[in-house]
């Protein structure tokens, strides 16, 4: 029983959130108890919560899920082992391999199915990784925002630790790694404006406005960052997930400008404004950082929201066009030159629309009215 416990709290990292409690209390994001925000969250009980579930049990629109096979283009070790320096491919969601120096550095992975802490339940993947995880390159590192599932899949962080040389975590997210088994050698764990140098790239963490938690239990008690990622006159900025914020204006000014913002566009909604950005947000965001192309992405891969699955490309492609801003939409899978980015096609209108199978308690209201109506 003991070792089940113990199963159960290292899958959860709850002993790494108590931990994060005793170590991090230095840092000025950490008020003793937890992690926060620059500009404090508005404080929500569990009634929202409640209320939020509710709704997408019982109120989830059609066209969340794609009905057919979205376009990936399909990768080889081959094909990634000739490409030139300064390439990167959206491999799904907010999981982007990056080529730069002659190495490998893959940010957010997630190969599970599902984005969830079951295998059976929670958001489906839309499309399969454009190469499976067996077949990736060796990693110099990977790059980690935060610790909620859809960006941080145990799983796929254990099978790439052999063959991974550093992972670069904000605060406490590095512990749940060590105890889950991977070296306390290889990870480095950062507060907000902390920076290193690897093989002549700078990373630094920066700030983003976010929670964190892998359960009912642990809530902020590891740090959630954005990142920049600088390899010589070339400036990249990965937003991970963030609620639009004065952050970004003071990242602007202090790292920037910005050759490719690579944003959160997706998993929106205005019942959690303050964690994820709406579209025209994510378009004020690149502006504050002095960004010039700016890349989608935290879509087209998980249903984690209400709105329909193409929609976060459709509004950004209209808000970038009319702010002249240079738009750049690979496929999954697409080669993106970053010192010399495409604008991409419209792939996402090459897809099916789909009439969705009501969720199961949406079909048990629309039984009992009807036989309410029939009596």
């Amino acid at each position: 029983m003991t070792s089940f416990t113990g199963s159960i709290r290292r899958a959860l990292g709850l002993t790494a959130a108590r931990r994060g409690r005793e170590l991090f209390d230095t840092s000025a994001q950490h008020d003793g108890e937890r992690f926060r925000n620059v500009k404090p969250r508005p404080v929500e009980g569990i009634g929202k919560a409640l209320s939020i579930v509710w709704n997408i049990l019982v109120n989830k629109p059609d066209g969340t899920v794609p009905a057919g096979a979205l376009p990936v283009d399909a990768l080889s070790r081959e094909q990634l082992d000739a490409a030139p320096d300064r390439s990167l491919y959206r491999l799904g969601h907010s999981t982007m391999l990056l080529k730069l120096r002659g190495q490998f550095w893959l940010t957010d992975p997630v190969f599970a199915e599902r984005a969830s802490p079951f295998r059976r339940f929670g958001p489906k993947r839309f499309h399969a990784p454009p190469i499976a995880l067996e077949d990736l390159p060796p990693l110099s590192g990977v790059i980690l925002s935060h610790d909620h599932y859809d960006h941080l899949d145990r799983e796929t962080v254990l099978a790439l630790a052999a063959r991974t040389g550093v992972f670069l975590t904000p605060l406490g997210v590095g512990d749940r790694l060590i105890e889950w088994g991977i070296e306390a050698s290889k990870v480095r764990q950062f507060d907000w404006w902390q920076s290193v140098e690897i093989d002549g790239l700078a990373f630094t963490a920066t700030p983003a406005q976010h929670f964190s938690g892998r359960s009912l239990f642990d809530g902020n008690s590891t740090l959630w960052a954005s990142w920049v990622i600088v390899d010589d006159a070339l400036r990249v900025f990965f937003s991970g997930d963030t609620g639009y914020f004065d952050g970004f204006k003071t990242i602007g000014e202090r790292l920037g400008p910005f050759d490719v913002t690579l944003l959160e566009t997706g998993a929106y909604d205005a019942q959690w404004p303050y964690v994820h950005m709406q579209p025209d947000e994510t378009v004020q965001a690149h502006v504050d950082l002095r960004g010039r192309w700016l890349v989608p992405v935290h879509n087209g891969t998980f249903d984690l929201a209400m709105h329909r699955w193409q929609e976060p490309y459709e509004r950004v492609v209209g808000l970038t066009a009319a702010r002249s801003i240079p738009l750049s939409t690979p496929r999954m899978g697409e080669r993106l030159d970053l010192g010399a980015p495409h604008h991409g096609g419209k792939w996402w209108r090459e897809v099916a629309e789909v009439v969705q199978e009501p969720a199961a308690a949406r079909r048990w209201f629309s039984c009992r009215q009807s036989r309410q109506a029939n009596s």
